[in-house]
């Protein structure tokens, strides 16, 4: 208990302190996180409202595909973005693996479907309810998708907070491509795994703790913009 309470001490002062090998790691897993999100939300959000708002053949099955794909195991998606940028893959002249720009692929790749689908779902609401309105003026479903973008923007971007909390927590698949290399491929979830490993608590516990908070905010974020949606549609 004493060794338990003497890391809660130490890990404690480590993130006031702002440590220098905390603060790295963590401006790192930001910037992989934030930049997954980017990537992900410019295939993601225009492809849920494509769904939301087109009828073709194959679109049941798409739906389906992306709502399998939410649950993809992020060491498949490791795996298969590891085989694209290896030596041997398509991509591997480009020599991204074991970079941050592999991570940041890795793990766009897992939660691209999650916005996708998370979209369709606010925006058929949206489109059931102006369709009519877009056909009286002689706009399509193509035409439809900027503007059901733009008036959905605040249920929209509680997508996109969600799908940061998933890039944050991501473990398996940015080890597979990213290495953790100290000081360069990183992040707070590889560090807790490995420094929980080592024995070192405290950098563990330090790390868990940032870790936590940013999840914390990320859904209180979440939570007050549904609110805030919620009081603008009445």
């Amino acid at each position: 208990m004493n060794d338990l309470g003497s890391a809660l001490s130490t890990a404690l002062g480590l993130v006031v302190s702002a440590d220098p090998a905390v603060a790295q790691v963590v401006l790192l897993s930001l910037r992989v996180s934030l930049g997954a999100v980017a990537v992900a939300a410019l295939i993601g959000l225009p492809l849920g409202a494509l769904l939301a708002v087109a009828r073709f053949p194959g679109r049941g099955g798409l739906v389906v595909a992306l709502n399998a794909l939410m649950g993809l195991p992020p060491v498949v998606a490791g795996l298969l973005i590891y085989l694209l940028l290896s030596r041997s893959g398509p991509l591997g002249p480009l020599g991204l693996l074991f970079t941050p720009t592999a991570m940041v692929i890795a793990q766009a790749a897992l939660i691209a479907p999650i916005l996708a689908a998370l979209a369709r779902q606010v925006l058929e609401g949206l489109w059931e309810e102006y369709a009519e309105q877009f056909r009286s003026f002689g706009a399509g479903p193509w035409r439809a998708v900027p503007t059901l973008l733009w008036d959905g923007r605040f249920a929209l971007l509680t997508v996109l907070l969600a799908g940061f909390g998933r890039a944050a927590a991501e473990v398996g698949a940015v080890m597979v491509v990213g290495g953790n290399i100290e000081g360069f491929t990183r992040v707070m979830t590889t560090a807790i795994a490995l420094e929980t490993s080592k024995g070192d608590l405290p950098l563990a516990l330090a790390l868990g703790m940032v870790l936590m908070a940013i999840v914390l905010v990320v859904n209180a974020l979440a939570q007050g913009l549904r609110e805030a949606a919620l009081r603008r549609a009445g």
